[in-house]
């Protein structure tokens, strides 16, 4: 004998609690991603500052005998990023080199998996900045 009160009862709470696993899958998953999206930005920011740290203004070495970024630091950045990062969902910049610092902007764009049916969670954009200044060493 069944109770007419509780006919699809499992089956609401069957297509409820199936909403919340995808959501929270999502935020899992999505959220990985975004998290190692951020981490990369700031390692590719990290090495692209190296790179231009890399670039010495040799005449000014040799004239003063200290280590000097290049004016030209940005060039050898964007060498750096094309051999290294072609075609990657990314974009950079860097700010006018300093004599003892380079700094350099990533921004990734990573596409949602789970998230992306939801509107606004299509895409979203990761942000890392990091300095780099020329190493003289110990002599």
């Amino acid at each position: 004998m069944t109770r007419a009160g509780d006919r699809g009862t499992i089956s609401m709470l069957t297509v409820i609690f199936t909403a919340a696993v995808f959501l929270l899958a999502g935020l899992l998953f999505d959220g990985g991603l975004a998290i190692h999206a951020r981490e990369r930005a700031y390692d590719i920011a990290e090495q692209a500052a190296r790179a231009g740290a890399n670039d010495i203004d040799q005449p000014a070495l040799r004239e003063t005998g200290k280590a000097q970024i290049s004016a030209d630091a940005v060039q050898a950045v964007g060498t750096f990023m094309a051999a290294s990062y072609q075609g990657k969902n990314l974009t950079w910049d860097c700010d006018p080199p300093q004599p003892q610092q380079i700094t350099c902007h990533v921004v990734i764009t990573v596409q949602s998996h789970f998230l992306g049916v939801i509107p606004g969670f299509g895409t979203f954009t990761m942000k890392g900045t990091a300095s780099a200044h020329p190493d003289e060493g110990n002599p």
